[in-house]
């Protein structure tokens, strides 16, 4: 499949739920375009490929076809290893635009062009249909998605669009198999801007799967071996029953 064919599926996809066609955006999300990619080949480019391993692993995607969406995927780092590792198709679902064309540049350098697509798209009211993916991810967007209703509104999202059967991965900072010196180095490097409260965050988590009335979720506060209480971040994965209640 074309690169441009699965762009044309997204867009369909958001032309099924009634949505219009984003118009660009101007220079402060230029700017904030080269900030994330600046910070995707750089401080942060040693985060991805681990996620993306465990992330195969632990929903065993390594032979599965069909969908997967990365929300607020940014200059679509994740999504190139998520390639790299799946035979499935990826779209990169950010509300900035102007991260597109590193994006897609990356896929071509990457040889996974023809398995990538890109839409413009607010978490809190995604352009898919019902039941449009077999996965959907995210690293590091859910604290921007605004404040406490509006991230209840972007789970609510992620969950309509699951097919069933489907698996969502969010969170923030690290995979529990990501290395604790390059871990601490990050850390470092990032400062105070990174210090929050991770048992608060699993809180608020825990709490918008019960609002929605998700009941099969897992809330992980990774503490690798040897970490002595360095943030790793905060994750919750989910599930949609599949069809039937099965």
């Amino acid at each position: 499949m074309h690169r441009m064919t699965l762009t044309a599926l997204a867009l369909a996809a958001l032309a099924a739920a009634g949505c219009a066609n984003p118009s660009k955006d101007g220079g402060t999300k230029a700017r904030t375009a080269q900030r994330m990619v600046r910070a995707s080949r750089g401080v942060l480019a040693p985060v991805y490929a681990p996620l993306a391993e465990q992330i195969v692993s632990d929903f065993h995607l390594a032979d599965a076809k069909g969908v997967g969406i990365d929300v607020g995927s940014g200059p679509g780092t994740l999504i190139i290893e998520l390639c790299k590792r799946t035979k499935m198709r990826w779209i990169n679902a950010d509300i900035n635009a102007e991260v597109f064309p590193a994006f897609f540049a990356l896929a071509e350098e990457a040889g996974v062009a023809d398995r990538v697509g890109a839409i413009q798209a607010d978490a809190r009211r995604l352009p898919f249909r019902d039941g449009f993916a077999d996965v959907i991810v995210s690293r590091g967007s859910f604290p921007f998605w605004g404040d406490a209703d509006e991230k209840r509104q972007g789970f609510a999202e992620i969950y309509r669009v699951l097919k069933p059967g489907g698996t969502a991965y969010i969170g923030r900072g690290f995979s529990r198999n990501f290395p604790v010196e390059t871990a601490r180095a990050i850390r470092a490097r990032q400062g105070k801007k990174m210090q929050y409260d991770r048992q608060k965050a699993a809180d608020e988590l825990r709490g918008f799967m019960k609002d929605l009335g998700i009941r099969d979720f897992r809330v992980e506060v990774p503490e690798p071996a040897g970490a002595g209480g360095l943030n790793y971040g905060v994750w919750v994965e989910f599930h949609k029953p599949k069809a039937g209640g099965e």
